[in-house]
């Protein structure tokens, strides 16, 4: 029998999947097409290619050992899909929404989520006119790598800290996508240098921008991705109990 606060927290996740896969107006997914020269669009695609390799040789790895597990892995993409879709405009040519892939780096580490990112990232620019084909490299980067790697991160550490196990993912998840948007900042800044402060000082003016929809965007998706943990605890036990990354994490818990 779930307790009322596991109810609550089961029915929050509902709730904010429907109100976040409501179609919004198109709209670029971090960077938008065209909005960054050939040469960094090319730059930062190079960057994505060995991180994305390395996914596809865990994720090899994980459909040989762990069949059971794809189906957990299949989910973490689809989760990162549905709260990416949400869209708030914010810095001109970008947006700022939840990018969902942190609960994936808890469950399976960075790697595989270099994937699952890039292929959300694709389908999206793709189906929903969100982002773009010329900026999917530098889009890749902040949000399907840099953010997994400090959620992944954090999770580590909170681990080895011995920190409260939901409290672990919601910091996992929440600043992993406050990161995201640091990187996307400074990757805009490199574009387009302020007149007089430089790439510092562009990227110090994104970022305000940035914090004034992301910080909340990304308490939400603490929240919701915690929330999303318990239900795994409650149906995917045996599943959770194969995953490297999520036993490491909360070993010393």
């Amino acid at each position: 029998m779930k307790t009322k606060q596991e109810q609550g927290l089961l029915t929050l996740v509902l709730v904010l999947a429907l109100a976040f896969g409501v179609p919004q107006s198109a709209g670029a997914m971090h960077i938008a097409e065209g909005y960054l020269p050939a040469a960094t669009c090319i730059s930062w695609g190079a960057i994505c290619l060995p991180f994305v390799v390395w996914g596809l040789i865990k994720i090899r790895r994980l459909a040989q050992r762990q069949k059971s597990a794809l189906v957990l892995l299949a989910m973490a993409g689809a989760f990162a899909f549905v709260l990416s879709a949400l869209k708030i405009p914010s810095v001109s040519a970008s947006s700022s929404h939840p990018t969902g892939t942190g609960l994936g780096a808890i469950l399976f580490g960075p790697a595989p989520m270099a994937v699952l990112g890039l292929i959300v990232l694709l389908f999206q620019a793709l189906l929903l006119a969100h982002g773009g084909l010329t900026t999917l490299g530098a889009n890749t980067f902040s949000m399907a790598i840099a953010g997994p790697l400090v959620s992944w991160g954090v999770w580590r550490a909170c681990g080895a800290l011995r920190v409260n196990r939901r409290v672990s993912v919601f910091l996992a998840a929440a600043l992993g996508d406050l990161f995201t948007y640091c990187v996307t900042s400074l990757q805009l800044a490199l574009a387009h240098p302020s007149p007089t402060g430089g790439v510092a000082g562009a990227a110090v003016e994104f970022l305000g921008v940035f914090a004034l929809t992301q910080i909340p965007l990304a308490v939400i998706e603490g929240l919701v991705t915690a929330a999303a943990v318990l239900a795994l605890e409650q149906c995917a036990q045996p599943e959770l109990r194969l995953l490297k990354s999520w036993n490491e994490g909360r070993a010393a818990q």
